[in-house]
């Protein structure tokens, strides 16, 4: 048996959910890697990363084409949020990555780049039925995580809002699609959101110097 017939292997069952090691291991990891960006740690992104490689095993094991693709996506994202956190470096005292508010032209972008994304990926899934069994669900958590994690890399609070409205539709979409430790794990998730978001509105609201010029 070689690698990723293993991590495609059933762990185990719980309720009737057949754990997948790939969505168990990979979900933990992103688990850890939400952790590191609460704490403003650079190490978030190699996380992500992983995360993202072992989590492409367990959305194809369900078919879930969308998933492979916010994966993939995850993945690349995470090599350019490192390399932005590397070159902007602004950091707070105690050495950890600074954070601030968005500007309202930035939210206003954030904003109309996600409205825009999603309906075109929700376009292309429903055009496309093979690349996902529930297309505009999973267009919108598609691009939403694209949305956080680019504000993640700017140090922008509003990192942790966009995370908030994935987990609302990312619970329900995993556990019907057979990934059962996905969908606890978006639970999971959303407490850290909760923490990590005052967390990063306190450090903002100190006077935090920013990433806005560095990361331009």
């Amino acid at each position: 048996m070689n690698t990723l017939s293993w991590l495609n292997g059933e762990a185990f069952t719980a309720f009737g959910q057949h754990i997948l090691w790939s969505d168990m291991i990979g979900n933990t990891i992103g688990l850890a890697a939400l952790a590191l960006g609460w704490r403003r740690s650079i190490w978030t992104w190699p996380a992500q990363f992983l995360s993202g490689v072992i989590l492409v095993g367990a959305y194809a094991s369900a078919h879930l084409s969308g998933g492979i693709g916010k994966q993939l996506l995850v993945m690349g994202v995470a090599l350019w949020g490192w390399r932005q956190w590397q070159r902007g470096r602004q950091q707070a005292q105690d050495g950890s990555i600074a954070v601030r508010f968005a500007s309202w032209r930035e939210r206003g972008v954030l904003l109309a780049g996600t409205a825009l994304g999603t309906l075109a990926v929700g376009g292309l899934f429903t055009a496309v039925p093979e690349l996902s069994w529930n297309p505009w669900p999973d267009a919108y958590i598609f691009v939403g995580t694209l949305a956080a994690m680019v504000a993640q890399a700017r140090g922008l609070v509003e990192f942790w809002f966009a995370w908030l409205l994935v987990d609302i539709v990312g619970v329900p979409l995993a556990f019907s699609g057979g990934l059962a430790f996905s969908g606890l794990v978006y639970v999971i998730y959303l407490a850290l959101v909760l923490w990590g978001l005052r967390d990063w509105w306190q450090r903002s609201r100190a006077g935090a110097p920013s990433l806005e010029g560095a990361a331009a």
